[in-house]
């Protein structure tokens, strides 16, 4: 399960005890069809766009329901639900149509595997086989990955010069006091986070060396070089605005995480225009871009619907 990075919420919904939505409001943005949404094709549907509560799935949800809008739709925001089950609970139920969702979350903790599938395609394309008898869609993918990394500053860069985690590993065995840790306690403690990073890339490093704290302090100890490197998420705002360095997994160990549209299949047979509306913004999504967005937020303290809107204007996407 993904933890999420920032506090945000929408405050406009909360999960009943059954994954429910009980609130929401129409979202009425002013915006009319640019390169998506020409013609109207989703004219006369009424939508119920969803989302956890973390910054990315907050921008992620206003960008899926700009899109409907600017095609016809009249969307409801039901945004910011706490928590992974309750966002995806809702489009299976059929408590809402559609919601930005992460294939590695669906394929481990909703579907219950316990190993990832390697490649984003593969990872994918199982997860929308075994989801379909589930009554939900997966629309084709973004290359935006929110998956574990670690990261340096930039001093810490130029000094030992990894850039994937088999230069790590080697630099833990050619300089074992160079390779120091900042991680959370789930990360250190999780099979597909530090143990199985560690036994992936023959790595064995001491305890002390490791240093187990929040997310978010975890970005700013390494930026001061505090730890030389620390866990991070690969699309977190955090890591343009201060600088950081991503190491490359190389042996492609971390589960993939790519977002992706998931909708109700129901919803979907009744208007299969939606995957037109879609497809062209799902394509412009990857990490660059999320954090980016996800830094306006979370740094800049911008607001996220504000944050989807400018971008979904900024891409021609709509106007």
């Amino acid at each position: 399960m993904r933890r999420p990075t920032v506090l945000w919420t929408a405050g406009l919904l909360v999960a009943a005890a059954g994954c429910g939505l009980t609130s929401g409001s129409p979202m009425v943005d002013d915006v009319r069809p640019g390169t998506i949404g020409r013609g109207e094709p989703l004219k006369g549907a009424e939508l119920t766009v969803t989302s956890k509560s973390f910054t990315e799935q907050l921008i992620l949800g206003a960008i899926m329901g700009i899109a409907f809008q600017a095609a016809g739709a009249d969307v409801l925001d039901r945004t910011g639900i706490q928590g992974s089950i309750g966002s995806r609970e809702a489009v299976r139920k059929g408590d809402a149509d559609a919601g930005y969702e992460y294939t590695g979350t669906a394929w481990i903790t909703y579907l219950g595997h316990s190993d990832p599938i390697t490649g984003p395609q593969a990872q994918w394309e199982a997860v929308r086989k075994e989801d379909a008898k589930n009554g939900l869609t997966w629309l084709p993918p973004s290359a935006l990955d929110n998956t574990y990394a670690l990261a340096m500053n930039q001093d810490n860069h130029k000094k030992y010069g990894t850039n994937d985690l088999s230069e790590v590993a080697e630099l833990s065995k050619s300089d074992p006091s160079a390779v120091t840790l900042c991680v959370e306690v789930e990360f250190a403690n999780r099979a597909d986070g530090l143990p199985g990073m560690q036994k992936a890339y023959g790595m064995s490093i001491p305890t002390k060396n490791i240093t187990q704290m929040d997310t978010g302090i975890i970005y700013t100890q390494v930026a001061k070089g505090t730890c030389t490197y620390g866990e991070v998420f690969t699309t977190d705002g955090r890591i343009k605005s201060m600088n950081l360095v991503v190491m490359d997994d190389d042996k492609h160990f971390f589960p993939n995480y790519n977002a992706a549209p998931v909708i109700n299949t129901k919803t979907l047979k009744k208007w299969p225009a939606i995957t037109g509306v879609l497809d062209p913004i799902t394509k412009k999504l990857n990490n660059s871009v999320a954090q980016d967005l996800n830094a306006k937020v979370d740094v800049d303290g911008e607001d996220p619907h504000q944050v989807a809107l400018d971008w979904m204007k900024q891409e021609g996407f709509v106007k």
